[in-house]
């Protein structure tokens, strides 16, 4: 099963540069089996650039998620706070099998949909 997760400019940019290793989430899919994450490129780019296998889900306190993480997270600690600015637990999605397409395609003549908020289950 797969997933069509928006992801912002400069962190997509890391995820293929092999620098940020994990995807980080204030509230995970609940469907199970999903395998592959369809990654699509925010605004200004708005397009489909490439995908990635999911190692693992990570679900926990955001200063031990935060240790468990920094390494290969591909975000400052500051912007890591920010962006879980009211939660107590966050999700992280272990990246593996990095795939960058060789062209980008924008989803709405692809598939015929709007780009997800978040994620949208594709299967």
């Amino acid at each position: 099963m797969r997933i069509l997760l928006s992801i912002r400019p400069a962190y997509a940019q890391k995820i293929f540069d092999g620098e940020k290793k994990y995807e980080f989430r204030r509230t995970i899919f609940k469907r199970e089996g999903i395998q592959t994450v369809i990654v699509y490129v925010s605004q200004p780019i708005r397009k489909v650039v490439g995908e990635f296998y999911i190692e693992g889900i990570i679900s926990d306190r955001l200063d031990r998620l935060w240790e468990s993480t920094k390494d290969h997270a591909g975000i400052s600690e500051k912007d890591y706070l920010r962006y879980f600015n009211g939660k107590s637990i966050g999700y992280a999605i272990k990246i593996e099998g990095v795939r960058k397409y060789t062209k980008p395609y924008c989803i709405k003549e692809h598939w015929g949909i709007h780009p997800p908020q978040s994620f949208l289950y594709l299967e």
